[in-house]
């Protein structure tokens, strides 16, 4: 009687383990109330969620890497091409977690496939070497600025300073009307 019942367990745990190894079409977004399970993401897309950094929460790819986005883009438009993408890599498209924002795809001038939340393209900073990392934020560089970027799709900054989503402009012109 102890076979059978280990053939049934065995049986019953591959079948879990298969369940939860399986690639899934769904779409990259997420309504931010319940979390995409069952939802692996591919293996060649990244994954979206949400991090706690010293900027405070924001969207991080499936390494931790800080997602950024570029003041001088526009709506679902992707200004960074060859050197720029050399230090600021496009965020593949793929699953989200928690994310807000409406999460999408475009492409960068030269081709590349990039990641949209709430219509910004997103990138991650060659200079993040670790999950959390934040050095990217607030530097002036590839015709704009680059912001750390929120579950709902709008620039993160540092408390006390002005971002473009408090009415201030910014110093590329706020690229989506004055701040997004």
């Amino acid at each position: 009687m102890k076979i059978p019942a280990l053939f049934v367990l065995g049986a019953a745990t591959a079948l879990t383990l298969s369940a939860c190894g399986g690639s899934s079409s769904s779409t990259a977004t997420d309504s931010g109330t319940a979390s995409n399970t069952g939802a692996a993401s591919q293996t060649s897309a990244q994954s979206l969620h949400v991090a706690t950094t010293s900027l405070g929460q924001v969207l991080v790819d499936t390494t931790g890497k800080t997602v950024y986005t570029l003041s001088a883009d526009g709506p679902n438009k992707s200004t960074c091409a060859s050197s720029c993408l050399a230090l600021w890599p496009a965020v593949p498209p793929g699953q989200a977690t928690h994310v807000m924002g409406k999460v999408g795809s475009t492409t960068t001038p030269d081709g590349t496939r990039i990641a949209t939340v709430a219509g910004h393209p997103v990138y991650t900073f060659s200079q993040d070497q670790g999950p959390g990392d934040v050095n990217g934020e607030g530097i002036k560089a590839f015709g704009g600025t680059w912001y750390a970027v929120s579950a709902a799709g709008k620039t993160v900054t540092p408390a006390g300073s002005s971002s473009p989503t408090s009415g201030s402009s910014s110093p590329a012109g706020g690229a989506y009307g004055g701040g997004y």
